[in-house]
C-alpha cells in the first residue's frame, strides 16, 4: 500500500507544481519542442545506417550463398549417386531378410560416402525465428494434455519414485539391469531425473530443447503416439492389474486414468500404423498432449520399458535368441528395429568393413557426426558401449543401478 500511496502523492504534487507556475510550464514546452526537434534530425540519420548495415548484410549473404549453393551443387554431383547406391542396397537387403536369408557383403556398399567440405549455409538476415523453429517443452506437453484430454500426469515426489517403478517394470518385462542403465546413461547423459528433454539436460543459461525427445529413453512425441497405437492394449492390462491390488482411493484414481488413456489410443490409432503418420499426429495438440504420459509415475515407466521391448522382441521374432548387449539395443533403438537387427546379426568381419552410412538416408547422415566420425559398424558399436560405460559412473545411473540391485 505505501508504494502506492508515495506514488500517488508524487504525482499529485508534480500536477499541482505545473499548475502554480506558469513559468515551469513554458520551460517544460520549450524543452518538448527541443527534444522532438532534435529526434526528427536525428532518427532519418539512425533509419538510413541502419537500413544501410542490414541491405549490406543482404549483399553479404547472398555472395556467401552462392558460393554455398555452387559447393553444395558439386558435392552432390558426387553424393547423390553414392546415396542411390545406398539406397538400392538396402532394398536388397530387405528383400533377402523377408525371405530368412541372411545378408552378405555384395549386399553393402563398402566405400566411405563423400563428405562435403564447403562452407555452411549462410543465414538469412532478413529471415526470423518462425513459429514452426519453436520446439515444445514439458509445460507444453502438461498444458495441452490437460486442454486437450483433462489430464494432469500423477508425477512422482522424487526422482528415485519414479526410478523405482521404472525398474520394476523393466525386470517384470525381462530387460536386465544392465541394458536399462547403459541405454539410460547414453541416452540421457547419466545424470538427468525422468523428466529429462534434450538439449535441457543440464541447467546452463540459454539452454533450449533441441528435440522433443523425453525421459530415460528418450521418446520423441511420434514414439509416444506409436507406442500407445501398437502396445496400448497391453499398458491398459498392466493398469488394471495395479488397480486390482489398490485400496479404494486409488482404485478411483486409476480407473480415471485409465479412461483418459482409452481415449490416447483411440486418437493414436486414428491413423495407419506407420512412422510418418503417427509423426503427423504427434505434431497436434493433442499428439503433445499425450507425450505427458511420460511424466505420468504408473505410464511412463511402461511406455518406455515397451520402446526397449519392442526391439528385444523383434529380435526373438526373426529367430535371434542371444541376449542383446545394451550397444545392440541401443543400434536398434536409434535407428530403427530392421536397421538395427541388421547390425546386430552381422559378422565381426562384416562388421569391421561395413560403413555406417549404409544404415542412414544422406541428410541424416549429414547431421550426425557420430556416425561420421565411427565410420563403421564395428567402431559405431565399440564408440556407443565406450561411451554407455562413461556416462554409467554418473550419479543418476548409479541411483538407477543401485534401484535394480534392491530388487534383483
Amino acid at each position: 500500500m505505501q508504494r502506492y500511496e508515495g506514488t500517488l502523492k508524487r504525482n499529485t504534487t508534480s500536477r499541482r507544481a505545473k499548475r502554480i507556475s506558469p513559468a515551469g510550464n513554458g520551460v517544460c514546452a520549450v524543452g518538448l519542442f527541443a527534444a522532438w526537434t532534435l529526434l526528427l534530425i536525428f532518427l532519418p540519420v539512425a533509419t538510413s545506417r541502419a537500413d544501410d548495415d542490414l541491405a549490406q548484410q543482404i549483399a553479404e549473404y547472398r555472395q556467401k550463398l552462392a558460393a554455398y549453393n555452387a559447393a553444395r551443387a558439386a558435392y552432390d554431383e558426387l553424393a547423390n549417386p553414392y546415396w542411390a547406391s545406398i539406397a538400392e542396397k538396402r532394398k536388397r537387403r530387405i528383400a533377402k531378410q523377408r525371405n530368412g536369408e541372411p545378408p552378405d557383403a555384395s549386399d553393402y556398399v563398402l566405400e566411405q560416402p563423400p563428405l562435403y567440405s564447403g562452407p555452411p549455409r549462410p543465414q538469412n538476415p532478413e529471415k526470423k525465428e518462425a513459429d514452426s523453429d519453436y520446439i515444445p517443452v514439458v509445460t507444453d506437453f502438461l498444458e495441452h494434455a490437460q486442454e486437450q484430454f483433462g489430464f494432469t500426469p500423477d508425477r512422482p515426489a522424487t526422482d528415485d519414485d519414479y526410478r523405482r517403478a521404472y525398474t520394476r517394470a523393466a525386470l517384470e518385462a525381462g530387460l536386465t539391469a544392465e541394458q536399462c542403465v547403459k541405454v539410460f546413461a547414453f541416452e540421457s547423459g547419466g545424470d538427468g531425473g525422468y523428466a529429462v528433454q534434450a538439449g535441457l539436460e543440464y541447467d546452463r543459461p540459454g539452454a533450449r530443447a533441441i528435440s522433443t525427445a523425453l525421459g530415460y529413453n528418450q521418446l520423441l512425441t511420434t514414439n509416444s503416439v506409436e507406442l500407445l497405437a501398437e502396445v496400448g492394449d497391453k499398458i491398459l492390462v498392466s493398469l488394471h492389474e495395479k488397480a486390482r491390488d489398490a485400496d479404494s482411493s486409488r482404485v478411483e484414481q486409476l480407473r480415471g486414468k485409465i479412461a483418459i488413456l482409452k481415449k490416447m489410443i483411440a486418437f493414436s490409432r486414428t491413423v495407419p500404423d506407420s512412422w510418418s503418420a503417427h509423426s503427423r499426429l504427434a505434431s497436434t495438440n493433442k499428439g503433445l498432449g499425450v507425450h505427458a504420459l511420460i511424466l505420468d509415475i504408473d505410464v511412463g515407466p511402461l511406455l518406455q520399458v515397451h520402446k526397449l521391448l519392442t526391439s528385444v522382441t523383434y529380435a526373438k521374432r526373426k529367430g535371434y535368441s542371444a541376449p542383446l548387449t545394451a550397444a545392440e539395443l541401443e543400434m536398434m533403438n536409434l535407428t530403427g528395429d530392421g536397421n538395427g537387427f541388421d547390425m546386430v546379426t552381422m559378422t565381426d568381419a562384416l562388421r569391421k568393413k561395413v560403413p555406417t552410412s549404409n544404415f542412414f538416408q544422406k541428410g541424416g547422415y549429414e547431421r550426425n557426426p557420430v556416425g561420421i566420425r565411427n565410420n563403421t559398424v564395428a567402431k559405431l558399436l565399440a564408440a556407443t558401449d565406450a561411451k554407455m560405460e562413461e556416462e554409467a559412473q554418473l550419479p543418476s545411473a548409479k541411483a538407477l543401478a543401485a534401484a535394480f540391485r534392491e530388487m534383483d
